[in-house]
């Protein structure tokens, strides 16, 4: 009877030493876990607090490019020919900025080489289109739109251009423009509703808010490149004080020497195609000696009258323009398998104390 007693108390004792080890172990494995998490996520936060620092460093050495550009360079030009748009220029500047761990690269890209989306209405006024700005919407459009199989409406570029229009327009009185153009009451009837902006567009993507436009217009499709990649929201600036002192407006003028080829596309038309290759092959146009490199072709104003086959084409003086100060700095930053990109608009102009060249901030966005 007591041995029965006592090897009881033993199987007792035995299964709470199991219990009490098993607990132990699973204890131990979960705070180890913890632990790792713990540890991972600060690792990754000090991965991603060190990238940030990289990428930013990235966007201040792009600056002083553009800076030390509008000093070097001769009055009222800018162009693809210049150091801030060499990429090995850029890599000689990027050689100065080492890391440990990790690289750094960036790109600049002129803001007003693109086509002004805020432009195509007559602001201050905002009732009306813009002069020639709704030729280079269709110019650019319609090829686009003319690719989508599943478009078949032959006026879907005039509609769309035309819903834009009233988007933009500060006039919401329900007397929409062409026969299939937006105001208000149309928005509102959409799930989840919503109204009118009647005034500038604040950011690219708000363009998939209006009537008609597909994200793939926006963003593009397979090979094909979105809208988006060739229009700003930027170039604001004030109206001549006799108008008014507190107005803006859009010049809507394009840079000729840095626009893309989609763009000059839109400038002169999609049947002078051949001619917008050109232009952007001429501008492009370097010769190499076994000491350095230079440009074949200089940029002055009308130099595209001066490319091959193009010497007929009339762009009007209210299109285009030959300088900029407004750029687009993107920065990326690696490190090990983690990555941050910066991108950051900017404006390059004169600080009003110093009188120094300096580039503003107008938009930082990380992602």
């Amino acid at each position: 009877m007591m041995l029965s007693v006592i090897k009881n108390r033993r199987g007792v004792a035995l299964l709470i030493t199991v219990t009490i080890t098993t607990i132990l172990i699973a204890a131990a494995l979960e705070l180890n876990r913890k632990v790792r998490i713990s540890v991972t996520a600060i690792a990754t936060t000090r991965d991603r607090f060190t990238l940030s620092h990289m990428a930013t460093a990235g966007v201040h050495a792009a600056m002083a490019m553009l800076v030390k550009d509008k000093m070097s360079t001769p009055a009222g030009t800018d162009s693809v020919q210049e150091d801030w748009s060499d990429p090995e220029e850029i890599s000689e500047v990027l050689q100065a900025i080492t890391f440990e761990k990790g690289r750094v690269t960036f790109s600049i890209t002129d803001e007003l080489g693109k086509i002004q989306a805020n432009a195509l209405v007559d602001f201050p006024k905002g009732r009306g289109f813009k002069k020639f700005q709704q030729s280079i919407w269709d110019n650019l459009i319609r090829p686009v739109i003319s690719q989508d199989e599943d478009i078949k409406d032959i006026n879907a570029t005039t509609d769309i251009i035309n819903s834009v229009k009233d988007w933009l327009d500060s006039g919401d009185d329900d007397a929409i423009t062409g026969v299939n153009g937006a105001e208000s009451n149309y928005y509102q009837g959409l799930d989840p509703p919503y109204s009118c902006r009647n005034g500038p567009f604040t950011h690219t993507d708000e363009l998939a808010m209006v009537k008609g436009i597909a994200p793939e217009l926006i963003y593009g499709k397979g090979e094909t490149a979105g809208i988006s990649k060739y229009m700003t929201i930027y170039g604001i600036s004030a109206t001549p004080k006799k108008i008014d002192k507190k107005s803006f407006t859009y010049d809507g003028k394009i840079n000729i020497n840095t626009a893309d080829i989609p763009i000059l596309e839109a400038i002169i038309g999609e049947e002078n195609k051949e001619c917008a290759q050109a232009m952007f092959d001429y501008r492009k146009e370097r010769e190499e000696t076994s000491e350095s490199k230079s440009y074949v072709n200089r940029l002055p104003r009308n130099w595209y009258k001066n490319v091959t086959g193009c010497s007929d084409i009339k762009i009007v003086p209210e299109v285009i323009r030959y300088n900029s100060d407004l750029f687009r700095i993107e920065s990326t930053a690696t490190l090990y398998d983690n990555k941050l990109v910066i991108t950051a608009v900017v404006k390059r102009e004169r600080d009003k104390k110093t009188r120094k060249w300096k580039c503003r901030v107008l938009s930082w966005q990380t992602g």
